[in-house]
């Protein structure tokens, strides 16, 4: 066979640096975490919910044209219409401006206890990961002892201690033990952290503990922390309706969805609406958190929703398979079961 002169080649495909050329442009995880919420479309949809109740608490008592404490005897008890949009209450007052009235003290318990709690918490369970041993110890059983006693009973304290019923108190008696939880995620994730070189190095430099906790623990936990926030919004929602329901909550002139759902509930028969709006307020507002949670949890770690798609398939493909085997082995009554599952494997 005849020599090929080397001319009569050429390179095609990869030149000498095209090792070095990226395949896509550069994203932070903050980047790839939206793009992967954006794909998850529960989750905008809940964002878009929230976006659009978080409008009208802030400017529905405006367009209304009513002020929630507003009392007109000539109006009680109307049905919904153009003049009052959610009708009115036995007051004669107009239940739209007063249920985003009311949005306003839930929405203000919830987003301000979520992130009282989270602060402290996250502090507190960052010092015990990052000390450990018998400070460890101590710090966690004084948190199963504030878990142990229940909230109510705070509240109840509170409120006789300090004579008052005010949106203080109830951030105050929520918060109190509120933080547990947090503070218990955030010592799980740094104990991790706490062997990690870059800690080390910190440590090997004379870094100071609580700069370490501050800056180099907390921020690597800030995911998780995110994540409890947003799913602790809605409880902390459904505590202070629950004991403004009860009437332990926010008095009037103020009021809360919870405080509109206990005075709704005595003429529930004759005016449904009046608990209806409150009520649909409280489901659609814990409903949007925690499904928004739920997103942010799989964009901001995506090995546990890998984790969990892979356990959901395995789930249904063995219910696929037993479904199968059982269509089979009824008509093959003279054939082993064994001998059906061989046939699926």
């Amino acid at each position: 066979m005849p020599d090929i002169p080397d001319e009569k080649f050429r390179i095609v495909g990869i030149g000498e640096n095209a090792g070095e050329i990226l395949a896509r442009k550069r994203i932070s995880y903050w980047q790839d975490a939206w793009r992967r919420f954006r794909e998850n479309k529960i989750a905008v949809v809940a964002a878009v919910i929230l976006v659009v109740m978080i409008f009208f608490i802030i400017f529905g008592p405006m367009i209304s044209g009513y002020e929630f404490e507003q009392i007109d005897n000539t109006a009680i008890n109307q049905g919904p219409s153009m003049k009052h949009w959610f009708g009115t209450d036995n007051l004669g007052r107009d239940l739209f401006a007063r249920v985003w009235q009311a949005g306003r003290v839930s929405l203000i318990i919830g987003l301000v206890g979520a992130f009282v709690a989270s602060i402290v918490g996250s502090i507190y369970g960052g010092i015990a990961a990052y000390f450990g041993g018998v400070v460890d110890d101590v710090m966690m059983r004084i948190v199963e002892i504030l878990l142990s006693v229940p909230y109510l009973l705070f509240v109840i304290l509170i409120s006789v201690i300090t004579d008052s019923k005010s949106l203080g108190t109830m951030l105050v008696a929520l918060t109190l033990t509120g933080w547990c939880g947090i503070a218990r995620i955030v010592r799980g994730q740094m104990l991790q952290l706490k062997s990690q070189e870059f800690v080390l190095a910190a440590n090997a430099l004379g870094v100071s503990p609580i700069r370490i906790i501050l800056k180099h623990m907390i921020p690597n936990t800030m995911s998780l922390i995110i994540v409890a926030i947003t799913f602790d919004i809605p409880g902390y929602i459904f505590s202070e309706a629950f004991l403004s329901y009860v009437g332990l909550g926010i008095q009037a002139p103020q009021t809360s969805w919870g405080a509109l759902c206990a005075a709704a509930q005595q003429n529930f028969m004759f005016y449904p609406y009046q608990l209806l709006f409150p009520g649909i307020m409280i489901a659609l507002t814990m409903l949007s958190f925690t499904l928004l949670g739920d997103g942010l949890r799989d964009a901001l770690d995506p090995k546990q929703r890998k984790y969990r798609e892979a356990r959901q398939w395995k789930i249904r493909k063995k219910s696929w398979k037993w479904r199968i085997s059982m269509c089979l082995f009824i008509p093959m009554q003279g054939k082993s079961r064994r001998y059906v599952e061989l046939i699926l494997s």
